[in-house]
């Protein structure tokens, strides 16, 4: 059959709707005229087509600058002309909003785009490098990502997304693990799975972490000979990764040699990362979503600002840097605890940040009893819960509202309900956090129409003296600083197999860490079933 594509989806495939069914199709262009036939049909009227044969191409089609791209899973849309890959991602944000709100949409600003090489496309821009171990057909040793659609390893030889010193740790420390003959884990055994590697946005600092099916005396040598070469990061760490989990990490790092984490400053404040943690892959990215989210605030009078899914401290260190009394609320207590460590290095005065290590839901409620000049949200991919919104924008009604987005379906119902609560958009702003692909990061910076407040305010415990930092953070951690449902049994047995997971995880950590950093001839003994 032959097809006219007319749109880009968020899967980054295009798509065109013909008789009643809607056809999507994997490395075509928006505008070109393709010959196709179906691979895939699904009940609810939508079809996937292969391409046979693109017969009037659209001028913005260029040969990927990845030799890998055809086969890869990693860029979706390395055959568009860069300029044109923004153009489509703005114009997707664009029509999600007209399908939403209809001519009276806010306005969506041109994507802000990353820097180019000399063949103007991104390049080097992640600095975070995760490969999996893999074999070629001549049972060579090779890293690779995962084909399209698959958990099928397509062995590369670079990956031009990746940090350049990234990219030249991970394959030393192939070229190692090949020299020493170690196999990868497979269904039948084997030891190697993946590689991560993290660098900073200058190259200045690098952390590997090589993670195994088991600890192993075989793994010794190479991790030793890396630390030894040229290519050498300034850490290297072993995680232990059960072969039927999922997840990329197992329960277990161990360090080797040198630092856990590297220290990105790039971004105003210091961020400590580690590669086995959550932080921004694009610092170059990420430094945009600072700009924005603190323009929006703005630098004047200091502001009772709320951060919700505040992570690491990514936009709360910046405006309490700024002046600003921020209260910053994550879920994640290792996120929490990584923001307090930012927070000292980076000489944040005690008195401008908060950490409220607790679930949204939970401290949403509580949070409505102080008033808040602004308040920041940056969702996981999900998005903000609707009675979440409905409580920050009718109930806190902060006078301005910033929702940083990495996904525009869940950015559409999250204007849905401020719209309704009386705000208006003052800017929607794509950031290209990933080029060559259909993700979109999107900053919204909204006004309260009115400019209410709430009438009535009651003293808070955000209104008690504080404590200094390090100790409101330890505080904070403890189980009972969240609500907490659970009877008192339960808490009795949640605190105490929280103390046994530390306390077993530090005693395995430790007679392995002496044997790979050579203090020890020989692994420890294997406990009993």
């Amino acid at each position: 059959m032959e097809l006219r594509l007319t749109d880009l989806a968020l899967s980054g495939e295009s798509y065109v709707e013909a008789k009643g069914v809607t056809y999507f199709a994997h490395g075509g262009l928006p505008g070109e005229r393709v010959r196709a036939h179906v691979i895939d049909e699904r009940e609810d009227g939508a079809a996937r087509v292969a391409i046979d044969a693109v017969l009037e191409a659209s001028p913005h089609r260029v040969t990927p600058p990845c030799p890998h791209a055809a086969v890869c899973g990693g860029c979706s849309l390395q055959h568009a002309a860069y300029a044109e890959q923004l153009r489509l991602k703005t114009a997707l944000v664009d029509g999600l909003l007209e399908d939403a709100f209809g001519p009276r949409r806010p306005r969506v600003s041109p994507m802000i785009g990353m820097p180019v090489d000399a063949g103007g496309s991104p390049r080097g821009f992640r600095q975070k490098a995760a490969f999996s171990f893999t074999e070629d057909t001549r049972g060579r040793l090779q890293l690779g990502h995962y084909a399209r659609g698959t958990r099928e390893v397509v062995p590369v030889t670079q990956c031009l997304v990746h940090s350049d010193r990234a990219n030249r740790i991970a394959f030393a420390i192939r070229d190692a693990m090949a020299a020493h003959r170690i196999p990868v884990a497979t269904e039948r055994g084997g030891l190697l799975r993946h590689v991560v590697v993290r660098v900073t946005a200058d190259e200045r600092e690098a952390v590997a972490v090589v993670v195994a099916t088991e600890d192993h005396r075989a793994l010794q040598a190479p991790l030793r000979e890396v630390m030894r070469s040229k290519e050498k990061p300034e850490g290297l760490l072993l995680n232990l990764h059960d072969r039927d989990s999922p997840f990329l990490f197992g329960p277990h790092t161990l360090r080797v040699d040198g630092t856990g984490h590297v220290m990105e400053m790039a971004l105003g404040p210091a961020f400590l990362s580690s590669p086995t943690g959550f932080f921004q892959t694009n610092i170059r990215g990420a430094a945009q979503l600072v700009k924005l989210v603190t323009g929006a605030i703005g630098t004047g009078a200091p502001l009772r600002v709320l951060d919700l899914y505040s992570g690491s401290g990514l936009f709360s260190l910046p405006l309490a840097l700024a002046g600003h009394r921020v209260t910053a609320v994550e879920e994640s207590r290792k996120a929490s605890r990584e923001a307090a460590k930012n927070a000292r290095l980076s000489n944040v005065p005690e008195s401008h940040l908060r950490l409220r290590p607790s679930m949204v839901e939970e401290a949403i409620d509580h949070l409505v009893r102080q008033t808040w000049d602004a308040a920041v949200i940056d969702p996981p991919r999900s998005g903000c819960p609707d009675d979440v919104m409905r409580t920050l924008t009718r109930r806190i009604a902060p006078r301005r509202l910033v929702i940083v987005s990495c996904n525009p379906e869940a950015l559409v119902d999250e204007l849905r309900v401020a719209f309704g609560a009386g705000y208006r958009a003052t800017l929607i702003q794509p950031v290209d956090m990933f080029p060559h692909t259909s993700h979109i990061e999107t900053v919204a910076v909204l006004e309260s129409a009115g400019g209410s407040r709430p009438a009535s305010r009651r003293e808070g415990p955000e209104d008690l003296p504080r404590p200094p930092l390090k100790a409101r953070v330890d505080r904070a951690t403890r189980p009972e600083a969240t609500p907490d449902r659970r009877s008192p049994p339960e808490k009795a047995r949640w605190s105490t197999e929280e103390k046994e997971k530390k306390k077993a995880a530090k005693k395995f950590a430790k007679p392995w860490e002496a044997m790979y950093q050579g203090k020890a001839s020989r692994p420890p003994r294997k406990p009993r079933a």
